[in-house]
């Protein structure tokens, strides 16, 4: 019977310390960097997490489940564990009902600053109302220290590989899909305050690179000398491929410029440098235009690391010999990885291997992200595994991802080309996208309004952004219909509509005469009320920037931070309809009354869809 008791004592005090650890969490969270903003939702679930493990401390591993609440009228959040608990304690052989243990949850809630009161519902939800001063001082947090991200218990290094096209070939509409969703991958990650490696793997090795400096050697022979000028990079591509094809003394000095180009004979790395400068030049071109920073990092590269890769898994004797190739074949995997041909050649396969090595051991990676088309899927499904099998990593330290998506259709659904069947040039695109944008700017009589200078801004913001945000806000993982028509709509989820919105939400101040220290000094002195309905549903709205951000870092989706600045916008129409914020003489026209506390609600909007638009790499202008 002692015995009993002491291990029940025992697991008492054990108990009581892992309450205490999660009351000083709760408290860290609520208090540690003032300034950083706070995920509600986070702080619910710590709260429902102690009442639960105190209401019930015998269940390990209890489900935790808070989400927003769909209907306002029922409260602002939800906490569902009551059901799932009850099947789990079913399963034990203990029958209880979810909303008995809804009310021990209740019951058990620590004293806390966020919950105003609970409400149990039907079968046991347990309805969340926050309390408005709570909100209040959110909100007056926000507007004081800027939007600044939720608080960061490690600062881990981030590599994100994207981009990625080949030297030697015009970028296309693939390249841009892996081009904008790596780069607002990158800017989530750096906003949350990571080092991020911003890395383009670009096609920059390999057997073609014989016949394109074949080629160059018979164009310009004094290339050497006197820099060649290859304007159109794709035709000089294409000339040398049909050369290649048919002209078997050609052929053979395409082999015979590799071999010299891998044995590094620097006449061979010059011609090979000329034709990379050219490709990155007009590379170079997208990524202005799009606003994206990146390091080339291409197959090159990882030439030299190759060969110790191939060593290492012959060492542990994972190779196999197959018809003069070898092999490795990874645990769970129908498909084996190819690393060196049976010309003794190595493969993608093989610098795939040394870049995630690199990526591993020198980079010191945490998290490494490859944004490349679903097609590939399988390939880093193989590398990944194989990467495991060697010991590389270990998938619960450190998280390696393939982040896929889904092709560009054309608005007959079928594959984007041009009329005569053409891949689409992804500057033709941008350049359509200029003049399409400065159409439907002079259409809405834009040019009469806007200094010449602050055309062009706003015609290079609605068209970049257009086309950044049509792409983003599509789940990744499908494919997408690009159609300039929809994604330069002013009406409905598009950038242009967006734009137009916060581009009001900032005239409202100015055109009220009411400048900025004023602002600043009313966030710092003015209580944000919250008292009408619309201004409740707004502040609430506002303050959920950072669980939208938590979403997306774990699920890698970015379409989730589009649905939430459409729903912020909407939001904000709604208020502003309904809540005045500046009140004006109705014959003359003045200013009677400024409701300063709106002013701050419409500000702390305008902040929130600022930071948004700068995760989506989205520009947007002061006037429009």
């Amino acid at each position: 019977m002692s015995s009993q008791l002491d291990e029940l004592q025992e697991e008492n005090s054990r108990l009581k310390y892992r309450l205490n650890i999660l009351k000083r969490s709760l408290q860290e969270e609520m208090s540690q960097n003032g300034k950083a903003m706070l995920n509600i939702n986070q702080c619910l679930q710590q709260i429902f997490g102690e009442a639960i493990s105190t209401a019930y401390p015998g269940l390990e591993n209890a489900p935790l489940m808070v989400t927003l609440n769909q209907q306002a009228k029922f409260g602002d959040y939800q906490c569902n564990s009551a059901m799932p608990m009850a099947q789990m304690m079913k399963a034990k052989g203990q029958k209880v009902s979810p909303r008995e243990i809804a009310e021990k949850i209740v019951q058990n809630i620590p004293n806390n600053e966020l919950i105003e009161r609970t409400e149990i519902a039907g079968p046991g939800f347990i309805n969340v109302h926050l309390k408005r001063m709570f909100v209040s001082k959110l909100l007056s947090n926000l507007l004081v220290n800027g939007v600044q991200p939720p608080s960061l218990k490690k600062k881990k290094k981030v590599v994100v590989d994207f981009s990625s096209p080949n030297i030697a070939k015009e970028m296309h509409v693939g390249h841009l899909r892996s081009t904008i969703i790596g780069d607002s991958m990158c800017r989530l990650f750096e906003f949350l305050g990571n080092e991020v490696l911003r890395l383009n793997h670009v096609g920059d090795w390999g057997t073609q690179f014989g016949m394109l400096i074949a080629h160059l050697q018979d164009k310009f022979p004094n290339y050497l000398s006197v820099s060649p000028p290859i304007g159109d990079l794709q035709a000089f591509y294409k000339a040398s491929k049909k050369r290649f094809d048919e002209d078997e003394e050609f052929k053979k000095r395409a082999y015979q410029c590799v071999v010299k180009l891998q044995s590094k004979e620097p006449d061979f790395i010059k011609a090979w440098n000329l034709i990379c400068d050219v490709s990155r030049n007009e590379f170079q071109k997208v990524y202005n235009c799009l606003d994206i920073r990146i390091e080339e990092r291409g197959e090159s590269y990882y030439q030299d690391m190759m060969t110790v890769v191939v060593k290492e898994f012959e060492e542990k004797g994972l190779v196999q010999l197959d018809e003069g190739r070898k092999i490795v074949f990874a645990p769970g995997q129908s498909i084996p990885l190819t690393i060196v041909k049976s010309d003794g050649g190595y493969t993608y396969d093989t610098s795939d291997l040394a870049a995630i090595k690199n990526r591993l051991f020198d980079e010191k990676a945490d998290i490494i992200i490859y944004v490349t088309d679903s097609g590939q899927a399988v390939h880093f499904q193989v590398v990944f595994a194989a990467a495991q099998l060697i010991g590389w990593y270990d998938p619960k330290v450190t998280r390696v991802e393939h982040a896929g998506f889904g092709v560009v259709l054309g608005e007959d659904k079928k594959k984007f080309k041009t009329r005569s069947g053409d891949t689409v040039r992804l500057m033709d695109l941008l350049e359509e996208g200029l003049k399409r944008s400065m159409d439907k700017l002079k259409e809405k009589g834009r040019d009469k309004v806007l200094t010449p200078e602050e055309l062009l801004k706003a015609q290079r913001a609605v068209a970049f952004g257009c086309i950044k945000y049509a792409d983003l806000s599509h789940n990744r993982i499908n494919d997408y219909i690009f159609s300039f028509d929809k994604m330069l709509d002013d009406r409905g989820n598009t950038a242009a509509y967006l734009l137009y919105a916060f581009t009001r939400i900032r005239s409202i101040a100015r055109l009220a005469n009411i400048q900025e220290a004023t602002l600043h000094k009313a966030a710092e002195t003015t209580e944000v009320l919250l008292d009408h309905e619309k201004e409740w549903k707004l502040g609430k709205c506002i303050l959920r920037f950072p669980e939208i951000l938590q979403k997306i870092t774990d699920d890698l989706l970015l379409h989730t931070l589009c649905d939430y600045l459409y729903e912020l916008a909407t939001t904000f129409t709604e208020f502003y309809d309904n809540c005045y914020c500046v009140e004006k003489d109705r014959q003359t026209g003045e200013v009677v009354k400024v409701n300063m506390w709106r002013m701050l609600i419409c500000e702390a909007t305008a902040a929130v869809m600022a930071k948004g638009f700068d995760i989506l790499g989205i520009n947007p202008v002061q006037r429009m």
